[in-house]
């Protein structure tokens, strides 16, 4: 992980050191924020647009102006990119509802945001996607409208560290009885039937873009996908589990609260999703992950 120096704040690129936001920012007071986190490989976005139509819907849902036309955000993008060098990894975005010096709930009637992006050098295809990673369950205790994609994050954050404690990576969130998503993922199973199953959309998850991507690409795949919420139970007893994001991608789930998922290694569905989703990125699969060639 390699963090960009030139950031973009507020309409102008500028060292990452002269980069400040007020401390009366509704980001910081408040978590009153959209935020979008979008992958760059081989010095290509992947499903910009899609990342960019979640952003306005959210912005819409949370009352904040958005600044930009698509083309403008797309412009912004490439040019933070080119300016860090960066052909792998992820741009975070983040916008505001700004700040007018003082704490107030409502806030003025209309917000003059505060937007900041920056670039963060990374590998997206490593360990993880190789090996897996290892679950806990954990009650949800999130926001009821996890449609819209802002930053309040912190019972996310929480679940992170909950699952570091338990020697884990991650959390499947568990609401009356069934699961939503990953700590800050999308979360599906394989059953032993070999049908994905992963969550419908609606305000209790995400409308994930690595979601999306996914599906799309399993038209014609013959790989049978149902859409319906599933149990802790499903997931014990399921063939294989995943998360999706847009930082891990595909990502499989090998064990959850201790307990192998099915055989405890990625499975062959897992494997061709990978390999399906990186060859759309543009990925000379056999070179970097030919371990989603099996």
């Amino acid at each position: 992980m390699t963090i960009g120096q030139t950031v973009f704040l507020n309409g102008a690129f500028r060292p990452v050191g002269e980069a400040t936001i007020s401390p009366f920012d509704r980001g910081f007071l408040f978590a009153h924020a959209a935020y979008e986190v979008t992958a760059v490989y081989d010095g290509k976005f992947i499903d910009l647009e899609r990342h960019l139509s979640r952003l306005r819907r959210t912005l819409d849902g949370i009352a904040i102006p958005n600044l930009y036309s698509d083309e403008a955000w797309a412009e912004i993008h490439t040019d933070l990119i080119d300016k860090n060098g960066v052909e792998e990894g992820l741009v975070y975005l983040e916008v505001t509802g700004g700040a007018y010096g003082l704490r107030d709930f409502a806030g003025p009637e209309i917000f003059e945001p505060t937007v900041f992006l920056y670039a963060d050098a990374r590998p997206l295809i490593g360990d993880v996607a190789r090996d897996g990673i290892k679950a806990i369950f954990l009650e949800d205790s999130r926001w009821k409208r996890r449609d819209m994609k802002t930053v309040q994050l912190l019972s996310q954050a929480l679940a992170y560290r909950a699952a570091r404690e338990a020697g884990a990576d991650t959390a499947f969130m568990v609401e009356d009885g069934y699961v939503t998503e990953a700590a800050s993922a999308n979360a599906w199973i394989v059953d032993t039937a070999g049908r994905l199953i992963t969550r419908e959309l609606s305000h209790s998850i995400l409308p994930g873009i690595t979601r999306a991507g996914v599906m799309d690409l399993l038209k014609g795949s013959g790989i049978e996908l149902v859409e319906r919420a599933f149990t802790p139970d499903e997931v014990r007893g399921a063939a294989e589990a995943i998360s999706t994001s847009a930082g891990a991608m595909v990502a499989p789930v090998v064990m959850i609260d201790g307990q192998p998922v099915g055989d405890g290694k990625p499975g062959p569905v897992t494997r061709r999703i990978q390999r399906l989703y990186y060859e759309a990125m543009g990925v000379d699969v056999a070179v970097v992950a030919p371990w989603a060639l099996g």
